[in-house]
């Protein structure tokens, strides 16, 4: 049995354990893939970050959940910049390209006025695509009313990196009485059964924050819920031009609001563009690091 060192960073929190832990493993090109498989399942995190060598960008990442590879991963994408940038890696570049199994994209480092980190991610160009399964199925699903869902607004798959079912909902108020059988998805997300669902509305808990979301795992990553998420965020963030703004062009930024239900309060920034291109931003911390045998 082997042993590896694991980093846990919660993204999208200054304060330890109030955001989306996810593990980072800096040795990650001395690893096979069924070895970084075996590690996130030990983890148990809902993404785990293996940073490697790239011959087309400033490095690769492979995100790993319990139970399979992911394409793409926000958060993790956060904890993996900061964990190598206060490691000393890239010490002093401001802009990093990454691989991803979705395309190489652009990430920039910046610091505020208090010399805190902040992590600006690019997101692929948005994708939509109709639900046409059952509404009724898709909310007992997750524990609420058919009722509950916002019929004034489009229920849709979007895609920045990674698809999830977009769910509007009526009242912040509903967000408390969700509890998710993600195991009933695939039956229910015929178009994209491996695709994960994210109840949002337009009350916050914030007064800054302008979406409130919760994210519930597809049912092939051996999570539940994410309790702050990057690139869910970000297709938050093309839904909210594209049909709260009625297709208006930006710029524009917008705060998104997640994980108060599960006491985790994250916050993510999301950048429109003039021509509607979506970066997010957020920020890390440190929590603890720890061995993993597998």
């Amino acid at each position: 049995m082997k042993s590896i060192k694991v980093y846990h960073y919660d993204a999208f929190s200054k304060e330890p354990n109030k955001g989306n832990p996810a593990g980072v493993v800096l040795n990650g090109d001395d690893l096979a893939v069924e070895e970084m498989q075996k590690i996130a399942f030990e983890v148990g995190f809902n993404e785990t970050a293996f940073p490697i060598h790239s011959d087309k960008a400033d490095l690769r990442i492979r995100y790993f959940s319990p139970k399979q590879e992911m394409d793409l991963c926000g958060h993790a994408t956060m904890a993996a910049i900061y964990a190598l940038k206060t490691n000393g890696y890239f010490e002093n570049k401001t802009e990093l390209t990454i691989e991803t199994q979705v395309g190489i994209l652009t990430v920039w480092i910046t610091l505020d006025d208090n010399q805190q980190i902040y992590i600006t991610m690019q997101q692929n160009l948005p994708k939509f695509k109709s639900f046409g399964g059952s509404i009724q199925a898709l909310a007992k699903s997750l524990g609420i009313s058919e009722t509950d869902i916002d019929d004034k607004l489009p229920l849709i798959y979007g895609n920045t990196g990674a698809w999830t079912l977009l769910v509007p909902i009526k009242s912040l108020e509903t967000f408390k009485h969700m509890k998710s059988n993600n195991q009933l998805f695939p039956s229910i997300l015929k178009e994209i059964p491996n695709a994960s669902v994210h109840p949002f509305c337009l009350e916050s808990y914030q007064k800054e924050a302008d979406m409130h979301g919760r994210h519930f795992s597809s049912a092939y990553s051996g999570t539940v819920e994410d309790p702050v998420t990057g690139t869910a965020s970000g297709v938050m963030g093309a839904y909210f031009m594209k049909y709260i703004k009625n297709g208006e062009e930006g710029p524009l930024d917008i705060i998104v609001e997640q994980g108060q239900e599960m006491n985790k309060k994250g916050k993510v920034l999301i950048h429109i563009s003039e021509v509607n291109e979506i970066k997010i931003t957020g920020n890390a911390v440190y929590v603890e690091t720890f061995d993993i045998k597998y």
